[in-house]
């Protein structure tokens, strides 16, 4: 599991979705002045540079962030998670990309909290060294998953959970489920984000019948395919399942997607989905 370097990977097309939705969910709790906690079970590093060796010998990032850095109809809608990639490249000059800690740094208020976890060897110190000077943040090298038992509920009884593991381990899927269920039983009005990829589409309906089973409501489902499914090797979409998800979101997510998938998918391959997997 430790091998995985998100570093390889950041600002692809997987990470416009994730970051997307969770910009929106955090702009959502920021109507209401009380604070709220945010936690990131599998933080990274928290900045990438995409010149660097790792982005560049994949560039994913092209047909990610690439594709819509400084279009000019990008929609209103993406304007906080755009405003968090801009805070990193002030020339203009797309040069590095916030993992989700930096966005959340970005969006957060003075009186939020963040309490961020990873566990690889290299990117923890990068991790720590990012938040060193931020008296909001909390950085530990510890199990993700754990966190899910031992940070919950907050004080401030409000809060964005993001759960975004490496999945390079078969059990993750199954660990995802057993995590959520444990976080929901301590903070039950929390706001749960995972995000999956989809590289085999049965793993995904595997894990989504166990997310049935465990009997919460309120799950929604939003996904988006650069390519069809397909049982040769690479992911071919990822999506992001929410749990209490802001009243909002459905309807923002049912408006951006046509536009994502016309400006990251050229040719009109893949689908984008917004369905309910539980209701109210």
């Amino acid at each position: 599991m430790l091998s995985y370097r998100h570093s390889f990977h950041a600002g692809n097309h997987a990470d416009v979705l994730k970051h997307t939705v969770q910009s929106l969910i955090i702009e959502s709790l920021k109507e209401k002045e009380k604070p709220f906690f945010y936690l990131d079970t599998h933080a990274g590093a928290g900045r990438y540079q995409l010149s660097g060796e790792h982005a560049e010998r994949t560039g994913e990032y092209l047909e990610g962030i690439g594709r819509i850095w400084q279009q000019p109809d990008a929609p209103e809608l993406l304007a906080p998670w755009l405003s968090a990639v801009k805070s990193l490249n002030h020339s203009g000059n797309l040069r590095y990309y916030p993992g989700s800690p930096l966005i959340a740094r970005h969006l957060l208020r003075e009186d939020d909290k963040l309490q961020l976890t990873e566990l690889h060897s290299s990117d923890y110190p990068l991790l720590r060294n990012e938040f060193s000077k931020d008296a909001r943040a909390r950085v530990e090298r510890a199990d993700g998953y754990q966190q899910l038992k031992s940070k919950l509920p907050p004080p401030s009884r409000r809060g964005l959970i993001l759960i975004d593991p490496p999945y390079e381990m078969k059990s993750d899927y199954q660990a995802v489920v057993k995590g959520i269920q444990e976080g929901y039983k301590r903070f039950n009005t929390g706001i749960f984000a995972l995000w999956y990829p989809v590289v085999m589409r049965q793993q995904i309906k595997h894990m989504l019948r166990d997310l049935e089973a465990t009997g919460i409501r309120r799950i929604l489902q939003i996904e988006l395919a650069v390519r069809p499914d397909s049982d040769q090797r690479g992911m071919t979409a990822s999506g992001m399942i929410v749990i209490n998800p802001p009243w909002k979101l459905e309807q923002q997510m049912r408006d951006l997607l046509p536009w994502l998938h016309k400006t990251l998918v050229p040719n009109g391959n893949g689908h984008t989905k917004v369905e309910w997997i539980v209701p109210e």
